[in-house]
C-alpha cells in the first residue's frame, strides 16, 4: 500500500483553500454565504481522538508482541490494514475539509466588524486546527502501521522478503 505524504495533503489543503476563498467571495457577493457549522470542530476533533486512540492501541500491541511479553496479543494484519485505510481516508477528507474552512475563514477575516461573521471566523479557525489534528493523527497511525524495514541482508529489490509486502 502506498503511503500518504504530508506534501500531498498540504497541496490538497492549499488548493481547496484557494477554491473555498474564491467561492466564499462569490457567495458573499450574492448575500448567501452559508454559515460555518458549529459542530465542525467538534466532529473533526472526535475523529482525531479516534485515530489517536487507534494508533496508541496498535502501537502498544505491536510493541508487546515485538518484545514477546507474556500474554501479548498479536495484531491481525487485516485489522492493521483496515486501520491504515481509515487513517489515510480520514487524512484525505480532512485535507479537503480543512481547506474549505480555511478559505471561508480567510474570507471572514475581512468581515470581523460583524459579530456573526466574527463568531464564524473563530469557528472556522477551530475547525482548521481540528482538521490539522486529524491529519497529524492519521499520519502517525500510518507510521505505526508501517511494516519494519528488512535488515537481514536483502535490499528490498527481490527475494522472499520483498514478496511479502
Amino acid at each position: 500500500m502506498k503511503l500518504l505524504r504530508l506534501r500531498l495533503l498540504i497541496g490538497i489543503t492549499a488548493a481547496t483553500t484557494a477554491l473555498s476563498w474564491a467561492g466564499s467571495k462569490l457567495w458573499a457577493s450574492l448575500d448567501t454565504l452559508p454559515a460555518v457549522p458549529g459542530a465542525a470542530p467538534v466532529v473533526l476533533a472526535a475523529v482525531a481522538v479516534i485515530l489517536l486512540a487507534t494508533a496508541l492501541s496498535l502501537r502498544a500491541r505491536l510493541k508487546a508482541a515485538r518484545e514477546r511479553q507474556h500474554g501479548a496479543k498479536g495484531v491481525d494484519p487485516l485489522l492493521a490494514a483496515r486501520a491504515l485505510v481509515l487513517g489515510q481516508a480520514s487524512a484525505l477528507v480532512s485535507a479537503v475539509v480543512t481547506g474549505i474552512y480555511a478559505g471561508a475563514g480567510i474570507y471572514l477575516l475581512g468581515e470581523l466588524d460583524v459579530s456573526a461573521r466574527k463568531d464564524q471566523a473563530v469557528t472556522a479557525g477551530f475547525a482548521v486546527l481540528a482538521g490539522a489534528a486529524v491529519i497529524a493523527a492519521a499520519l502517525w497511525l500510518q507510521h505505526v502501521c508501517k511494516l519494519p524495514e528488512n535488515h537481514d541482508g536483502h535490499n528490498g529489490s527481490g527475494g522472499p522478503a520483498a514478496s511479502h509486502r
